[in-house]
């Protein structure tokens, strides 16, 4: 791993949680080809993070867990990618709304506590099921057609879900859904039974093993006191800075592969390897710019979330601004550095191949480019009335 990612570390407890981060990407990278093939799901992956206790890394103190920073979670977010994408954004789901439910304190007291503790002492995970596949990205405002049915003792939920991240390892999830006598849409917490189902329904380019599957729900039956009250404060999203870690960490791997390459490729005609070459020299140079420039927006929003905590709903526009150049940025180092390899790139028995169909998954997660860019017009607009 090359060691411009150790740039942003700036205590020994971070640079201890980084060493078993880079452990298990390792690990992780020696079964990432099998679980892109299979398009399986990476059970062992999330084995080794339990044990390792990354599981409960943005739990709060107070319940046993590390409660670490937004900057720290994309800096162990960076490492992870840097092995395998899928499994690092999967995680990455579940350790953000961890940050996510600690900073807003949206849920009751009693389904937290109940939470961390699970987190904590079972591996528990949670994540959020609202995509549908006639409204879409939530972030996009559509109308979920899951629907909750009052009954006299709480709910029944029915519905179906897409890109439905870690939906073969839950236990618990939270969905969204439509409320027809409120004409309003709540969140609920589901715990999987036998009227929940998952259709195997993800194959696809890339980010293969995230296990993003559809849920299917019948009428499941949820408690009064399961449903989010949606209350708390807002955090202006930070914790969503998840997802651009997770991209710059495939094109930090990419980079990397791609130096390696030019500094041990000598073709016949040449005296020296590749990366003797004022031409490669300038790709790389370039993959420099992208990936410095970055990282620099992703750790300054980070930095800016953790200490500015009554301005985090303003920083929004910071937010998605890191996200969106991080997110094209990590796509343009993973293309340059396949034009430094050349068509041995294309394999299937190298990585970048992988990085590649990987990396341009980032365009397709929250918040789009079309919605970063309205969101900053809006916002300069704002300043001129």
């Amino acid at each position: 791993m090359g060691r411009l990612i150790d740039q942003y570390i700036r205590s020994a407890a971070e640079k201890e949680h980084a060493e078993k981060a880079e452990e298990l990407a390792a690990r992780f990278a020696e079964r990432a080809n099998i679980h892109d093939r299979e398009g399986s799901f990476p059970h062992e992956n999330f084995a080794d993070l339990r044990d390792a206790g990354y599981l409960k890394l943005t739990v709060p103190k107070k319940y046993g867990g590390d409660e670490i920073s937004l900057h720290e979670l994309v800096s162990l977010q960076e490492r992870l990618a840097y092995g395998d994408g899928s499994t690092a954004l999967a995680v990455g789901w579940h350790l953000g709304q961890m940050l996510h439910l600690r900073t807003t304190r949206k849920w009751p007291d009693a389904l937290f506590d109940e939470l961390c503790l699970a987190v904590v002492s079972k591996g528990a995970m949670i994540n959020t099921f609202a995509s549908e596949a006639a409204s879409g990205s939530p972030s996009r405002g559509g109308r979920p057609e899951t629907t909750a049915v009052r009954t006299e003792a709480g709910w029944l939920i029915t519905g179906r879900k897409t890109f439905s991240t870690l939906a073969p390892i839950l236990d618990r999830f939270v969905v969204t859904a439509y409320i027809p006598e409120e004409e309003g849409t709540a969140d609920f917490l589901v715990y999987k039974n036998d009227r929940v189902s998952m259709i195997e329904t993800w194959d696809t380019v890339g980010m293969r093993g995230t296990g993003s599957h559809d849920v299917v729900m019948s009428e499941v039956f949820v408690p009064d006191e399961h449903r989010l009250s949606g209350k708390g404060t807002d955090d202006g999203g930070g914790w969503l800075l998840h997802i651009p870690a997770c991209y710059l960490g495939i094109a930090m791997a990419a980079r990397d592969y791609a130096i390696s390459f030019a500094q041990t490729y000598r073709p016949n005609h040449l005296q020296g390897p590749i990366a003797e070459l004022a031409t490669v020299q300038q790709s790389i140079g370039q993959m420099e710019i992208e990936l410095r420039t970055a990282r620099s927006l992703v750790y300054e929003a980070a930095g800016r979330w953790d200490r500015e905590i009554e301005q985090r709903p303003s920083l929004r526009p910071e937010l998605g601004l890191a996200k969106f150049v991080a997110t094209n940025n990590a796509i343009r180092v993973v293309d340059m550095a396949m034009r430094i390899v050349g068509g041995a790139s294309l394999s299937r028995n190298l990585p970048l191949e992988r990085y590649y169909r990987d990396v341009r998954a980032g365009l397709h997660n929250p918040p789009m480019d079309n919605m970063v860019l309205q969101t900053l017009a809006l916002s300069a607009l704002a300043e001129k009335r």
